[in-house]
C-alpha cells in the first residue's frame, strides 16, 4: 500500500473522530411527546415515522446519559428516517475502542443514509451547499477583481495613455454595472484580465461562464430560500409516512398528478377506500403510472375485491417492476392458498428491493395498511413538483435570461479577441516593477526585465558600477517589500498571497475551497426550514480541520516558493 493510500483514511478516520467528539446542539423546545401506544394505530394507519416524539427523545438522551441508548433506540424505531437520530446515536457510541469506532461508524454511515429519506433535511444541505458554492463563487472573483486591480490598473492606465481609443473599454462597464452587480464583476475581470498568464485567464472565462449560468442558478437558489407551500408540505408528510390528516384538507381538489397521487394514498391510508380509487381513476390515464396501479390494487383488496386487486398488480408489473407489485402478489396469492407463486413473488420483491420488504415484513399485520405495502412518490419526483412553483425572491439583473446569455457570450468573444490581437500591450519589469510596453520603446528583454535591470543583473557591460549598485540595492529593496507582503497575506485567507502574486488561478482554487467551507458553517444555523428541528452541525468539525489544512498547504506553498525566489 502506498503513502498516500495510507494517509487518506487515516485522515478520514481523523475528521470523524472529531465530528463525533462534539454532541448535536439541543433542539428547540419540542411539545409532550405522544403516548407509546399511539405507535401501533400510527403504523395502521401507513405512518412509520413521528418526529416529534423522536425529537423529544433525542433531547431527553442529552439530558440523561445514563438512559441515552435506550432513548436513542427508541427514537430510531418511532422515526427510521431521521438523520438526527443516528448521527446522535453515533456520538454516545463512539470509542476508542475497535467496537466503539465501527459502531459510531455505522451509525454515522446509516444518519447519512437516512438523508436519502427525509425530503426536509435532503432539501436543507443541498441549498445549504448549493448556496454556499454560488457565494464563495462571487466572492472569489470579488476578492481577484480588488486584488488584482491595485496591480494590474496601471499597466491599463499605461495603455489609455498610450492609445487613446481604448479608453472605450473602460467605458463599457458603465452599460455592464447598469445591468446588474454580476455584469460589472465579469466586466472588471475581463479588464484586468488581459493582463493575466495564460493559465490565469481561465479565472476570467469562468467568470462570464458564471454570468451566463446566472439565471439558471439563481432560480435554484430562489427554490431553496422560498417557503415551502402548504400542497408540498402535506404531499411530503403523505409520502415519507408522516402524516394523512393535513393532506386531505390541504390537496383537495388538486387537479397535478403529486397532488392527486398523494391525495389518493392519505384516503386510502385513512379508510376512504371508495374516495380514493375514484382520484386514483381521476390521473390521466394517457399516461398510466405503475404507482397509481399498485395504489389502486391495495384499495381493491380493502374492499374484498382480490381479483380486481390482482389486476391492477400485473398491470403495474408490465409498465415496471417493482417490489412492492410483487410484494402484494405474494400476500394476495397466500391469501387463495397459491403457496407457490406466492414464494415466487416473494422472492422477485426481495431481488428489486430486499431492504424495502424485510422492513416491511417486520411490522406486517392484518390491517389494509401493514399488510399490504403502498407506493409512494420518490424524492425526484417531490423534488420537481417543488421545483415547479413559480419564485421571484430575488433579482439581482435588470435583463432576461437570454439578454444575459447575449451579453456573457459577447463578452467571451470580445475577451477572446482583444486577449489574442493585442501585441503590444503593457508589462511590469519583474525586478523593478518598471512599466514598460512595445510603443513607448521599451524591449522586451531575457527574464521580463527592463534594459536597465538587464544590464544590471544579466549583461554588465557599458554600465557604470555606481549606478549597477544603485539599482541592485533598489531592486533588492523592492523585492523584499514585495516578499514582506506576500507573507503577511500568506497569514490571512488561503489563496490571497498566491493571487496577489501573479499565481491567479491556484490561489483562487485555494481561496475558493477555504471560502466554501467558512460560508457553510457560518450559514449553518440559518438552514432550518421550520418544519421540524434539525440542524447540520455534525458538518462544523469536518469543515473546520479541512480549512485548517488548507490554511498550512497554503502557507507551506508560499513559503517554499518565496525561498526560490518566487516574485
Amino acid at each position: 500500500m502506498t503513502k498516500n493510500k495510507v494517509i487518506y483514511p487515516v485522515s478520514l478516520l481523523f475528521a470523524f473522530l472529531l465530528a463525533l467528539s462534539f454532541p448535536l446542539p439541543s433542539f428547540a423546545e419540542i411539545a409532550d411527546p405522544a403516548p407509546r401506544d399511539v405507535y401501533e394505530s400510527r403504523l395502521n394507519s401507513g405512518l412509520k415515522n413521528t418526529e416529534p416524539y423522536s425529537y423529544s427523545l433525542i433531547k431527553k438522551a442529552q439530558a440523561d446519559p445514563s438512559n441515552a441508548k435506550r432513548l436513542l433506540t427508541e427514537a430510531i424505531k418511532y422515526s427510521p428516517d431521521l438523520p438526527a437520530a443516528y448521527f446522535e446515536m453515533a456520538r454516545i457510541r463512539f470509542s476508542l475502542s475497535p467496537e466503539g469506532i465501527f459502531e459510531g461508524l455505522n451509525y454515522m454511515i446509516e444518519g447519512i443514509r437516512a438523508y436519502e429519506r427525509n425530503f426536509w433535511w435532503l432539501v436543507s444541505i443541498a441549498g445549504l451547499s448549493f448556496i454556499s458554492l454560488i457565494s464563495s463563487f462571487i466572492l472569489v472573483f470579488i476578492m481577484v477583481a480588488v486584488i488584482r486591480f491595485f496591480t494590474d490598473s496601471p499597466l491599463l492606465s499605461h495603455d489609455i495613455i498610450e492609445d487613446k481609443k481604448k479608453f472605450l473599454i473602460i467605458l463599457s462597464l458603465v452599460p455592464l454595472s447598469l445591468a446588474g452587480p454580476l455584469f460589472f464583476i465579469a466586466g472588471t475581470i475581463c479588464l484586468l484580465g488581459l493582463y493575466f498568464s495564460k493559465a490565469d485567464k481561465a479565472i476570467v472565462y469562468g467568470a462570464i461562464l458564471f454570468l451566463l449560468l446566472s439565471p439558471f442558478l439563481l432560480r435554484i437558489t430562489n427554490i431553496f430560500l422560498s417557503a415551502a407551500s402548504p400542497e408540498l408540505r402535506a404531499s411530503v408528510a403523505v409520502n415519507e409516512n408522516r402524516d394523512n390528516k393535513h393532506a386531505l384538507s390541504a390537496l383537495k381538489g388538486k387537479n397535478d398528478f403529486v397532488s392527486l397521487f398523494s391525495y389518493g394514498l392519505a384516503l386510502k391510508r385513512e379508510g376512504h377506500y371508495e374516495e380514493a380509487i375514484a382520484v386514483y381513476k381521476n390521473i390521466s390515464p394517457s399516461s398510466p403510472d405503475p404507482r397509481v396501479y399498485v395504489n389502486l390494487g391495495n384499495c381493491y383488496y380493502a374492499i374484498n375485491d382480490i381479483a380486481a386487486a390482482t389486476d391492477f398488480y400485473k398491470k403495474s408489473l408490465e409498465i415496471k417492476p417493482s417490489a412492492e407489485a410483487y410484494y402484494n402478489l405474494s400476500q394476495v396469492s397466500r391469501e387463495r392458498f397459491d403457496f407457490v407463486k406466492g414464494e415466487e413473488y416473494f422472492i422477485e420483491a426481495t431481488k428489486l428491493n430486499r431492504e424495502a420488504v424485510s422492513s416491511f415484513a417486520a411490522n406486517s399485520k392484518r390491517t389494509p395498511n401493514r399488510f399490504l405495502m403502498d407506493e409512494t412518490l420518490p424524492l425526484s419526483v417531490l423534488w420537481k413538483y417543488a421545483d415547479s412553483r413559480p419564485r421571484e425572491l430575488i433579482k439581482i439583473s435588470l435583463l432576461s435570461s437570454a439578454l444575459t446569455a447575449l451579453v456573457a457570450i459577447s463578452l467571451i468573444v470580445l475577451f477572446y479577441l482583444i486577449a489574442s490581437r493585442a501585441k503590444d500591450r503593457a508589462y511590469r519589469c519583474k525586478r523593478c516593477n518598471t512599466i514598460l510596453c512595445g510603443k513607448c520603446g521599451k524591449e522586451l528583454l531575457w527574464g521580463q526585465m527592463c534594459a536597465q535591470c538587464y544590464k544590471s543583473l544579466v549583461k554588465f557591460d557599458g554600465l557604470d558600477s555606481r549606478v549597477r549598485v544603485a539599482k541592485l540595492l533598489e531592486v533588492q529593496e523592492l523585492q523584499t517589500k514585495r516578499r514582506t507582503i506576500i507573507r503577511i497575506l500568506s497569514l490571512t485567507l488561503p489563496g490571497i498571497a498566491h493571487i496577489y502574486a501573479g499565481k491567479i488561478l491556484g490561489g483562487s482554487l485555494f481561496l475558493w475551497s477555504f471560502l466554501f467551507l467558512l460560508i457553510l458553517i457560518l450559514l449553518n444555523p440559518f438552514s432550518r426550514t421550520g418544519l421540524s428541528f434539525f440542524s447540520h452541525d455534525w458538518l462544523t468539525i469536518p469543515s473546520l480541520a479541512l480549512m485548517a489544512v488548507l490554511f498550512f498547504i497554503s502557507g507551506i506553498v508560499v513559503r517554499r516558493r518565496l525561498n526560490r525566489g518566487w516574485l
